[in-house]
């Protein structure tokens, strides 16, 4: 049980180190341009993150942290595209990736009594814990929803000012739940999150400026 646990952790804690990477890289990048900026690794990082915390969800019942990241795994590849750095993953890489959904859709189909047992009913805390998390993730998630459509307005990646509004918004109620949940794993993420989206505000601030 206890090992178990560990390689449980180990999954969520690898996750937020990619998630907290790529959004130090975009910081250190965009303080070089004095301007905010998607950088390509950017939405790499992204994707590989956004794999392991969804499985990460799956293994700690969390449903929301699973909706959040089902929600955002299209729209990495997307801008992946836009930056025309998706045709040089490898061919079985892209096939895996885009599969994986409808993978997991298939497992939840053959399992499905278990799983909306254990993601939505018999979850080990409160239904009102769970709306927090459904709602922060929510918020989360749109960020990259409104940034998605941005982007494909002007055809380029890019991530606008509210983008990083969302960002604090929904890290703030993350935070809040992670530390109701006793969630290691989200309190570190957010809290590291919260100083980086609070600064490239302040970047976009004085852009505008």
């Amino acid at each position: 049980m206890l090992s178990s646990s560990i390689v449980i952790y180990a999954i969520g804690f690898a996750a937020q180190l990619l998630f907290s990477s790529r959004t130090f890289y975009q910081w250190v990048s965009s303080e070089k341009q004095k301007k905010v900026i998607a950088p390509r690794y950017f939405w790499q990082i992204s994707l590989m993150a956004s794999f392991l915390l969804f499985v990460y969800g799956y293994l700690r019942n969390d449903f929301s942290i699973m909706l959040g990241q089902s929600l955002t795994y299209f729209i990495y590849i997307r801008n992946i595209q836009l930056q025309n750095q998706w045709h040089k993953f490898p061919v079985v890489s892209r096939v895996f990736l885009l599969l994986f959904p409808l993978a997991v859709v298939i497992y939840y189909y053959n399992n499905n009594t278990f799983d909306i047992n254990n993601l939505l009913v018999d979850n080990g805390f409160s239904n009102q814990l769970l709306w927090l998390g459904i709602v922060s993730q929510l918020i989360f998630t749109f960020r990259f929803i409104y940034q998605w459509l941005y982007s494909e307005r002007l055809k380029l990646s890019k991530l606008p000012s509210g983008f990083w509004i969302l960002s604090l918004l929904g890290s703030l109620l993350i935070l809040v739940y992670g530390i109701l949940r006793s969630d290691p794993v989200l309190i570190v993420g957010h809290s590291f999150g919260i100083i980086i989206y609070t600064r490239n505000l302040y970047l976009l601030k004085r852009e505008h400026a």
